[in-house]
């Protein structure tokens, strides 16, 4: 048997480890990979993955805050393992080659130990991509089978390599990743999230190839992470897409975003897209289109709460990827393919979950509420007959419409959405909503969002301008926005809306009150006095976390100022759809 070739070669830790493996690209640039064997020689399925975030960088060094938390509360998640191997957002490999699974971590394109331009989530890293699949099906250590697996920008471009169908790719396991980077990612309801630029600097730009000496070592290799070459910052900045500004100049869905966004009818490989019901702003609905638009055959939703990086490491986390890509890369008869299509941890207060399993999305016993807004009251009724009225919000001001509360749970699982009536004194308007509760005290309950540690239920923005529909994919519970162009606002025109709210579950307790708030910026926790700002993200995590909408561009002050009014009863009738289950 021919062996990989590879920087460094060594056996360790109950691996076979083949550091800094060279894999060509078609234009001839070197990708670096770290593979991680079983030390028994033999044929083994492949776990790949390919992302920015630089395989020579231990979780603990290059997220200190995230594993904190990750490892001291959730102690089975370093049980069993060093840790030593332990890389932000991908799998363990001590976790997963004494179950006989080859291990391969490519650094993309400009990343880590690979040279190159950085250009996210472009054609040109998909290509990559498939490349490093079809390479990892050709090894001598390989059975030929692959599968990918990771959280986050290892989730969102597997809908990508997906859809281009690789030789040897067998199953995908997308874990909290975006689907649609528009509708998901960049811009909110037409509204532009600050997130990338901010991200790229905090957690690309540190780890570009080219920062040599300048950047970390890998305690184990003492390999430079970023590279042997030391780059100028002249040259490394042109090496780099300038990521923020790229996506400002497209406000629109357009070729760039679509380019950036799986083509998730053409997916036919087993897929188990996993999404977080506190991941407002970034993945959580990506991962419910994934599964509802993917074209597989064989597919699996899986919905859990808690932080962004924890339950994919958790035994619960591991324990469900371990079944799913035992049975399509090594053909255990495990039950997997008669596993119900949909589960779920439906959440309660207190972060209390109970597992639930279901036949499709959304649950086919949801009772769908339609509760219209009665400004008078500021409450949620049947149907308001009281004489048309109107709310005004603008800027920090907001309004909150209440659903009463009963002595008896609730649960609402499911999408959301609102149909609105609204006009503006100005040219155009952002309406931002937020699913809120509250106990029978009035105080706010918050939950373990997937950055936010103080979150509330789910959220829905909407620019007046994008209100137009794509009406041959819209349902009265999910209605989804062209964002092919902007339509004209004039002030004092009332405007029907259509508001998507993410998908979202909860279980209201007796006495305890829904609510949702709508206002003219991003929900603020009112109750929260010290909130913390985390290690890679730049501000305090006040509720929505890293996910906000700021741009100065892209909301100018007129627009933050604007005033907007939310027009009730007679033609007007603004109101709330919930997903109501029985209990």
């Amino acid at each position: 048997m021919t062996e990989t070739a590879a920087r460094i070669k060594e056996v360790r830790d109950g691996m076979r480890i083949l550091w800094d493996v060279t894999i060509t690209m078609d234009d001839g640039l070197p990708l670096a990979a770290d593979v991680f064997l079983p030390e028994e020689p033999g044929r083994y399925p492949v776990l790949l993955s390919y992302g920015p975030y630089a395989k020579g960088l231990p979780f603990q060094v290059g997220y200190p805050t995230a594993w904190e938390s990750l490892s001291g509360d959730h102690p089975d998640v370093a049980a069993g393992s060093s840790c030593a191997y332990q890389n932000w957002e991908v799998v363990d490999p001590e976790k997963w080659v004494p179950h006989g699974y080859a291990i391969v971590r490519v650094d993309s394109r400009g990343c880590g130990r690979s040279p190159g331009y950085i250009d996210h989530f472009s054609a040109r890293e998909t290509k990559d991509f498939v490349a490093c699949v079809e390479w990892a099906a050709d090894q001598p250590w390989s059975t030929g089978k692959v599968g990918t697996s990771g959280v986050s920008y290892f989730g969102m471009n597997q809908w990508q390599v997906a859809a281009e169908r690789p030789r040897g790719l067998a199953a995908v396991c997308i874990w909290e990743g975006a689907s649609d980077f528009y509708r998901d990612a960049s811009h909110h309801g037409g509204i532009l999230s600050t997130f990338w630029e901010h991200w790229y600097d905090k957690q690309i730009k540190v780890v570009q190839y080219g920062l040599g000496d300048r950047g970390p070592v890998n305690p184990i290799t003492g390999l430079n992470v970023c590279g042997d070459e030391t780059l100028s910052e002249e040259e490394l900045a042109a090496n780099r897409c300038d990521f923020g500004t790229v996506i400002r100049s497209h406000p629109l869905l357009d070729d760039w975003h679509g380019e950036r966004s799986g083509v998730l009818e053409n997916i036919e490989v087993p897929l188990l897209s996993a999404g977080n019901w506190g991941g407002s702003g970034l993945h959580l609905r990506g991962n419910v289109e994934g599964f509802l638009r993917a074209g597989s055959a064989q597919k699996w939703l899986e919905m859990h709460g808690l932080e962004h990086w924890t339950t994919y490491y958790t035994d619960y986390g591991r324990q469900i990827q371990l079944a799913f890509f035992d049975h399509f890369l090594k053909g255990v008869d495990n039950g997997w393919d008669r596993r119900p299509p949909v589960s779920l941890l439906v959440r309660s207060p207190g972060e209390a979950y109970e597992e639930r399993a279901a036949s499709a999305w959304p649950l086919p016993e949801t009772a769908w509420r339609r509760l219209e807004l009665d400004p008078d009251l500021l409450q949620f009724v049947e149907q308001n007959d009281a004489e048309p009225g109107s709310v005004e919000f603008s800027g920090g001001r907001e309004v909150t419409f209440r659903l009463p509360a009963t002595d008896a749970d609730r649960e609402i699982t499911g999408p959301v959405s609102a149909k609105l009536f609204v006009s503006t004194d100005s040219d155009d308007a952002d309406v931002f909503l937020t699913v809120r509760l509250f106990d029978p005290g009035g105080k706010e309950v918050t939950f373990a969002g997937a950055v936010d540690p103080n979150a509330p239920i789910s959220m829905g923005w909407l620019r007046l301008s994008h209100r137009e529909l794509d009406e041959s994919a819209s349902t009265p519970w999910r209605p989804i926005h062209s964002h092919s162009r902007t339509l004209p606002v004039e002030a004092g025109e009332v405007y029907e809306v259509d508001v998507e709210v993410w998908p979202t579950c909860i279980v209201v307790p007796a006495g305890h009150t829904l609510a949702v708030t709508i206002g003219g910026r991003d929900y603020e926790n009112p109750e929260l006095e010290d909130a913390v700002t985390m290690s890679n993200f730049k501000n305090a995590m006040k509720g929505c976390g890293p996910f906000l909408h700021d741009d100065p561009v892209d909301r100018p002050q007129r627009r933050d100022a604007a005033r907007v009014r939310v027009h009730c009863g007679g033609d007007h009738r603004s109101s709330v759809l919930l997903p109501l289950q029985e209990r």
